[in-house]
């Protein structure tokens, strides 16, 4: 089975960028954020409604391969798909890729592994058995 897959675009701003004249390694992981948040929003729509009090996630570890540096005039993308599922916790991967010449190119890979969590009980949960359907879904 091919889990579900996001294809998210990224703006890249001038703040993004450092003296050498790319994007800092630390907006990596605020791209793979926004790109993870969009993966939920993207889940809403075709039936989960995720109740940020009663089944929230938290993510426990973050991971960032960096491969090549992303320059400002860059068309970035990020790929997010769950790699792995377990019963609370599973990890979302994500490719970031920049356009080259028409040819996405992967500029990093990350690696997040995310906690079902209930902040009422303090304790974590597990995953919905809808999130995970929807997760697994082509």
């Amino acid at each position: 089975m091919t889990p579900f897959k996001k294809k998210t675009q990224v703006q890249i701003r001038f703040k993004d960028i450092d003296m050498m004249g790319h994007v800092n390694n630390a907006n990596y992981i605020t791209y793979f954020e926004l790109a993870r948040m969009t993966y939920f929003d993207e889940l809403s729509e075709v039936g989960i409604k995720i109740d940020w009090v009663n089944e929230v996630v938290i993510l426990a570890k973050i991971e960032m391969e960096y491969k090549q540096p992303i320059l400002l005039e860059d068309k970035v993308f990020v790929y997010t798909w769950v790699s792995r599922m377990g019963s609370k916790s599973f990890d979302m991967s994500c490719s970031i890729v920049r356009v080259v010449n028409g040819v996405e190119v992967e500029s990093a890979k990350g690696l997040a592994v995310i906690v079902c969590f209930n902040y009422k009980t303090n304790e974590s949960i597990a995953i919905p058995e809808i999130w995970k359907a929807k997760m697994l879904e082509k």
